[in-house]
């Protein structure tokens, strides 16, 4: 797995697992502080699978595809994302990694979710407008799904069982998480919402993942 840790101001650049539950907090403040509950693991099941790339998805259009049919043989970072959250200026560094590594190789995938203090309310085509005009967003956009709870989609219940540098695995923490994918499909790092997509272990572990 490639995982770096690296502070300042006093700041993880992988950060550690907040635990709080999200829910229970009225403020967007990004991830919540350190708190008691044990993050939620999903049981293995015989569904489960070692490539992400082969689990069916649908794009932001309502498109059935999978990872490996919209990027092909490329590196991958999947982010779960949101239109108003404090994070939602990390658009602008996911942009400048696509457009930086793109033609490497890699894409950044971005999913909608809803599910951290509905931060994502908007339809598909709303989604779609404010990421075209606020960010230029040029990487592929999925639907909107959950990514933690009981209807967690199956391409998160794969990739929440990577664990970040500390080894802590479980729950998305909030928007923004990101996950990066080698071209084989193994999940190979991740990254929790504090951490800026160009942050120097970001890229350090695309450049690995690229060669």
């Amino acid at each position: 797995m490639i995982a770096r840790t690296s502070g300042h101001r006093g700041c993880e650049q992988v950060a550690i697992i907040r635990r709080d539950r999200v829910g229970a907090r009225r403020v967007d403040a990004g991830p919540p502080a350190v708190g008691t509950w044990p993050a939620a693991i999903p049981p293995l099941s015989w569904a489960s699978v070692t490539d992400i790339r082969e689990i069916p998805v649908r794009t932001l259009s309502d498109q059935p595809t999978t990872l490996g049919e919209l990027a092909g043989g490329k590196a991958l970072l999947v982010v779960n994302v949101a239109s108003k959250c404090g994070l939602t200026p990390q658009y602008t560094g996911l942009v400048e990694l696509q457009q930086t590594y793109g033609p490497r190789g890699f894409s950044v995938v971005g999913v909608p979710c809803n599910q951290f203090m509905g931060q994502e309310p908007g339809t598909a085509e709303e989604i779609e407008q404010f990421c075209s005009t606020t960010y230029g967003v040029d990487f592929p956009l999925l639907a909107k799904v959950d990514v933690n709870g009981d209807d967690r989609h199956p391409l998160y219940q794969e990739l929440v069982r990577t664990a970040d540098a500390e080894g802590a695995a479980g729950d998305i923490q909030w928007n923004f998480e990101k996950f990066l994918v080698g071209s084989d499909g193994a999940v190979v790092g991740r990254f929790r919402p504090r951490t800026e997509p160009k942050d120097p272990a970001v890229v350090s572990a695309i450049e690995d993942v690229l060669g």
